[in-house]
């Protein structure tokens, strides 16, 4: 059994899959509190749900991509996995959001992580040492996994670039999302485009055209 925030059908707004229809699985139950989190409904206790059912919700839906979000996904590896292995044989791509604090050992090859890596402005480590979780993961990315950063400053900006130089991550997609309360999108371009870094921005599409 997998506890399930919820299960809906949209767009896909966050990754290089960003615009196409997507089937969105969000497990409940988060370990991290970011300061700007837009779903801190799904911290809450979910509903137990059986693969048979997860399995019939998704295929009432004409997509054949999903995406595992949360909350935190990871924290419900064990009971996750035999349902990817599922999704996976009935021929549907899939993605997974993770918040990249806990480890990604062992995710199956087929699968596409999204690895939130968080800056300073989040709030969720209060020294060098605490973001060791995320540097620790680094070894288990593989080639087709995507990293993300959400922004809210220029101190988060030059983390966030100095933790792709430092660690080597240049030839992972990298993506950039900024808090558009805190950031606005034509300054994190103008630094981009300054420095001529080969970083996608993104907007949230999902937001930008009102659906979940």
């Amino acid at each position: 059994m997998l506890s399930i925030c919820e299960i809906f059908y949209s767009l896909q707004g966050e990754s290089t899959y960003a615009g196409l229809p997507c089937i969105f699985v969000r497990l409940a139950g988060c370990n991290l509190r970011c300061a700007w989190c837009d779903t801190t409904y799904s911290h809450a206790e979910g509903q137990p749900m059986s693969n048979d059912t997860i399995l019939q919700q998704i295929q009432s839906y004409p997509a054949r991509l999903v995406e595992f979000t949360g909350g935190e996904p990871l924290l419900q590896k064990t009971e996750l996995l035999p349902l990817l292995d599922r999704l996976h044989q009935a021929g549907y791509t899939l993605l997974l959001e993770t918040n990249g604090s806990i480890s990604l050992q062992g995710l199956p090859d087929y699968l596409v992580a999204i690895v939130d890596i968080k800056c300073p402005d989040s709030g969720v480590w209060k020294s060098e040492a605490e973001l060791g979780a995320w540097t620790n993961n680094l070894p288990y990315l593989r080639p087709q996994d995507e990293l993300k950063f959400v922004l809210c400053s220029r101190k988060d900006y030059l983390f966030a670039t100095d933790f792709i130089r430092q660690n080597k991550l240049q030839t992972h997609q990298i993506i950039f999302s900024p808090v558009r309360e805190r950031l606005a999108p034509t300054q994190l371009a103008s630094w981009l485009l300054e420095d001529g870094l080969p970083y996608r921005l993104q907007l949230q599409l999902h937001k930008l055209i009102d659906l979940k």
